[in-house]
């Protein structure tokens, strides 16, 4: 793939953006295990935490995507991002993660937690990267300093601008309909579909969608006000 192309540059901005939205709460994660330990362990606890946890994801991105090389596994991959962005404007609390009280304990809970959380993440960038490793290996790249540094950035941003968040649900509901349209299963079918369609379909789902979630979100969000 030209790295100068528009496929490519929509790839390195998709991830860029995943990594942002989906990344912070993993460096909350982490900030959150490592809280109970003196000030100078804590830096070797996140250092090497953030190390074993990007270790695990770098393994996840390469089986998942060797995975979606099987029939019917990119749209399975399509609906989860299409469920992932979705849920993205409905949480409003992080799952409780317990600090721990040692250095190894530490790690432990940042690389499991990490594990569980990051799935969501390394689906969002093997999807974007669509098995070209140059950009699955810049995505990963990227999440090292967002994982590291990214909590308290997210936090600001997403406190000045909430609708900040649709930003990434919209590129998560596009790149689903991307994968679900390289399905194998779907070859023949879309062989004589026009390329037009084919390349605004993604977009037009990620605008229908992302409307939809708004107007549900504000929906909710006075709701809750009235009920308080």
């Amino acid at each position: 793939m030209d790295f100068m192309s528009i496929d490519a540059i929509w790839a390195v901005l998709a991830i860029i953006l995943i990594d942002l939205v989906l990344a912070g709460d993993n460096a909350l994660v982490i900030g959150m295990a490592a809280n109970r330990l003196p000030p100078h362990l804590r830096k070797k606890a996140i250092f090497w935490g953030t190390f074993g946890a990007i270790a695990i994801r770098f393994i996840s991105v390469a089986i998942i995507t060797y995975l979606m090389m099987l029939p019917g596994l990119r749209l399975v991959g399509g609906i989860a991002l299409v469920w992932i962005g979705w849920k993205l404007a409905f949480q409003d609390d992080h799952e409780e993660v317990k600090s721990a009280d040692t250095f190894w304990s530490a790690i432990t809970t940042i690389v499991i937690a990490d594990a569980v959380m990051g799935v969501d993440n390394a689906l969002g960038i093997a999807a974007a990267a669509n098995g070209n490793w140059g950009f699955i290996i810049m995505g990963l790249l990227i999440s090292i300093p967002v994982v590291i540094f990214g909590s308290s950035m997210v936090t600001k941003i997403l406190d000045r601008w909430p609708n900040a968040v649709f930003i990434g649900g919209f590129v998560l509901f596009a790149v689903s309909v991307q994968m679900v349209l390289k399905e194998i299963l779907f070859v023949d079918m879309l062989a004589g579909v026009d390329p037009w369609i084919l390349k605004l379909s993604p977009w037009m789902f990620a605008i229908a969608v992302t409307a939809l979630q708004f107007k549900l979100s504000k929906k909710a969000s006075k709701k809750a006000a009235v009920t308080i």
